[in-house]
């Protein structure tokens, strides 16, 4: 049995993620007290306590979503339950967390990455505002050639942001593009279509007036050779070496997440078990669209949303 540990991206938090750990856990408390201190102000009350839309900013969702599956992930760890990871991965943010796990950033440098990540794309949106829609029941060549047909038509970018399973597409980029896409892909027979709340186009061309600054700060971090392998939301294949995780995080600022692409890599490679660390179960839900047949897992935090 080969199994892979997933991490979760934006969207999976909600108010109250690791209380019930924080109250239990030592362990988990050393972490979130870790995080507290590395960002200067009170990460764990915001993760407990919100309020949902100071939760929700991406400046905040971002290294609270990091935090919590780190904690989680240092539980597995230390408990002989779990079985040993062969693989990680995560899902857009989650690359992040992943990387933490697979110790080739620090947990101090993937936080305060991930704050900076989230402060730029939220200026990005300012800067050029966008949005984003999702797109059931269109594959992803069709929805990648509306998208080139829309930003054609428009003169505006739009482009594919997302292929989360077969038949679950999300699309990326300046609102006039995003609208025409969104109304090829109905007449194209897009069982539905859904303008997602978020003025910011992540993964998409209107990140690219901070993606040099992004880029100077991946830089200034120490990268190791990970120590468990780790697949690339971007390439989706194993990220090697420093150069190669460099890489993949100054992409994946403007490029599509290729997730199933990713989970298909892994089945390949032997995986059969897909163990999702984060808060929720949205990548689990995601892996039961891809492969019914595949044998998946979640971590219980202990505590309900709300």
């Amino acid at each position: 049995m080969s199994v892979v540990y997933l991490f979760p991206g934006q969207g999976s938090q909600y108010v109250g993620m690791g209380r019930a750990l924080y109250e239990r856990e030592p362990a988990a408390r050393a972490v979130f007290d870790q995080a507290d201190a590395i960002l200067g102000f009170s990460l764990s009350r915001l993760c407990f306590d919100g309020p949902e839309d100071a939760l929700t900013d991406t400046v905040n969702q971002q290294p609270a979503l990091v935090a919590c599956s780190i904690v989680a992930w240092q539980l597995i760890e230390s408990q002989d339950a779990w079985p040993r990871a062969d693989y990680v991965a995560g899902h857009s943010l989650g690359e992040f967390s992943a990387l933490v796990a697979a110790g080739s950033i620090s947990f101090a440098d993937g936080l305060r990455l991930v704050r900076k990540r989230g402060e730029l794309m939220k200026r990005a949106g300012e800067i050029a505002p966008g949005g984003m829609a999702a797109l059931l029941g269109l594959d992803a060549d069709r929805a990648a050639s509306i998208c080139a047909t829309a930003a054609d038509k428009t003169g505006k970018p739009v482009q594919l942001a997302n292929d989360n399973c077969p038949g679950q597409l999300v699309i990326s980029g300046d609102v006039a593009a995003l609208e025409e896409a969104m109304h090829q892909a109905t007449t194209a027979g897009a069982r539905k279509v859904v303008r997602l709340p978020i003025s910011i186009a992540a993964h998409s061309e209107l990140m690219a007036s901070v993606s040099a600054e992004f880029a100077a700060v991946v830089d200034s971090i120490p990268v190791n050779t990970p120590n468990i392998p780790i697949i690339g939301n971007v390439t989706a294949t194993p990220l090697p070496s420093p150069r190669h995780i460099r890489q993949e995080l100054k992409e994946q600022l403007t490029q599509s997440v290729r997730w199933t692409s990713s989970m298909q890599q892994l089945q390949t490679r032997g995986v059969t078990t897909f163990i999702e660390v984060g808060p929720g179960n949205v990548l689990t839900g995601l892996m039961k669209r891809i492969d019914r047949q595949s044998v998946r897992q979640t971590f219980d935090f202990g505590d309900e949303p709300g």
